[in-house]
């Protein structure tokens, strides 16, 4: 069973959901949504086209224009256009919005450092040989 990829799928989907929860429930209260603090990790190497932000976070374009245009009304993402074709909108972070983005940041490692100081150093040991595993699941 251990070995069975449907059953291990089963288990990694649940305990990711579940992670998924606990670094939410860490920028809750904030101002925006973790959806759209994603689109501003998505951002954070440099300006995006449009196309490409909807496509990464797995939604229609039009969605990922209206979260486009909450963030720039929040003054935390800029539009622009691509060097290489004028007619290519692209979006990229604003300074207030690299701010932001970092703070949640900070607050959930610091969170997620407690959360990890309470466990085991095996188990902290376990955890972090598994990383590598879970890395390459993420980029397939």
């Amino acid at each position: 069973m251990r070995d069975d990829p449907t059953h291990l799928a089963e288990q990694v989907a649940v305990v990711l959901r579940h992670l998924v929860f606990l670094l939410r429930r860490y920028s809750a209260g904030q101002p925006l949504t973790s959806q759209q603090y994603g689109v501003l990790g998505s951002l954070e190497h440099g300006p995006r086209r449009m196309t490409a932000l909807a496509e990464d976070h797995a939604v229609q374009l039009p969605t990922m224009t209206v979260q486009i245009n909450r963030l720039e009304d929040a003054g935390l993402v800029a539009r622009g256009t691509d060097p290489a074709d004028a007619r290519v909108r692209t979006v990229e972070l604003t300074a207030e919005g690299r701010e932001r983005l970092q703070n949640v940041r900070r607050s959930r490692i610091a969170n997620l450092t407690r959360e990890l100081a309470a466990l085991t150093e095996d188990e902290r040991a376990t955890l972090a040989a598994a990383l590598p595993v879970l890395a390459k699941l993420g980029r397939s």
